[in-house]
């Protein structure tokens, strides 16, 4: 996936955890096992997102020490 991608799958997610917590609230979730699966699906496109930009630093300061 891209950047981009992620960025939107990221977003999506959120919205989604949001709804189902509203729905929480008001006593209309059916599966609340949902928000668990919601919330680890955010946590793994922020590390992937982490990921990335991790590599990205050591790539310029690997390019750094060459020149």
């Amino acid at each position: 996936m891209t950047d981009a991608e992620l960025r939107q799958k990221l977003q999506e997610a959120y919205q989604e955890l949001f709804n189902l917590r509203f729905r929480l609230v008001t006593k209309q979730v059916e599966d609340t096992s949902r928000i668990r699966v919601v919330r680890r699906d955010v946590a793994r496109v922020k590390t992937i997102m982490r990921e990335r930009e991790l590599q990205a630093e050591q790539g310029g300061k690997a390019d750094e020490r060459a020149t």
